[in-house]
Parts: structure tokens; sequence; C-alpha cells
């Protein structure tokens, strides 16, 4: 049994880190795109942008599927109020990805409104995420 527990941490761990770098990287593929003039640069930049996105969502999804493992069948964090706030970060995180599809999708339909300036404090939301989740596994406060 301790040998699957560590197995399933260490996917879990893995994917988290690869569904982050996603998250760090879509919002500055989204500042050039809000930059851009060039429509092929554009097509180039967009075509980037779906095909991360894409990855990024296989990623995620047995990424929280291992973290709903290590919880309910391991019981790590069970009942403890550090894994009641990690878990509502990560609902965060989800939604930060859905916002991130959501912004896509504009780009893809052409009516981008906001500037890359924008998308720039955007892209610093997952890092805070990120620190909170951690700091919250690593302390258990």
């Amino acid at each position: 049994m301790m040998n699957a527990y560590l197995w399933v941490k260490t996917f879990h761990i893995v994917l988290i880190t690869s569904w982050f770098a996603g998250l760090f990287y879509l919002p500055r593929i989204y500042v050039n795109l809000a930059d851009e003039k060039n429509p092929e640069a554009y097509a180039r930049l967009l075509g980037m942008a779906d095909r991360l996105f894409r990855f990024m969502t296989i990623l995620a999804v047995p990424a929280v599927l291992l973290g709903l493992i290590l919880w309910l069948v391991f019981g790590i964090g069970a009942g403890e109020v550090w894994m009641h706030a990690k878990l509502f970060f990560v609902i965060l995180v989800i939604g930060y990805h859905h916002a991130c599809f959501t912004l896509l999708k504009k780009f893809r339909a052409g009516i981008n409104t906001k500037p890359g300036v924008w998308y720039r404090w955007f892209n610093e939301a997952p890092v805070i995420l990120l620190l909170v989740v951690v700091a919250l596994v690593i302390f258990k406060p």
C-alpha cells in the first residue's frame, strides 16, 4: 500500500508541476497576442496557445484526480483545516485555468479588449496560488 501511495504522490507532483508550467506560460503568449498586429504572427501565436491549453488540460485532469485519490483513498489531510484551505485554493487554480480558456476563446474570435500589460499582471496569479498551496502542504497550519 505504501508503494502505491508513493507512486500516486510522485505522479501527482509531476503532473501539477507540468500543469503549472503551462499556467505560467500561456498568459505570456497572451501578452504577445494582445500586442501582435501581424496576422501571420497572430495565427502562429494562437496556434501555440491552442496547443498549450489542450496539453495543460490533459495534465490538469489526472493531476486533480490523483490529488483526490491522495485525499479520499489515502486520507492525506482528511478533516484537517490546512486541507480545506488547500482545496479552496485548488478550486481557484481550476478557476484560473477556466479563465485562461475564456480568454483564449476571445483571442480566437478576435475580440480581445485587454492590453498586453493586463496579461502581465494576470500572469502573476498562478505564482501566488502555487506559493499558497505549497506553503499549506509544507507547513500544514
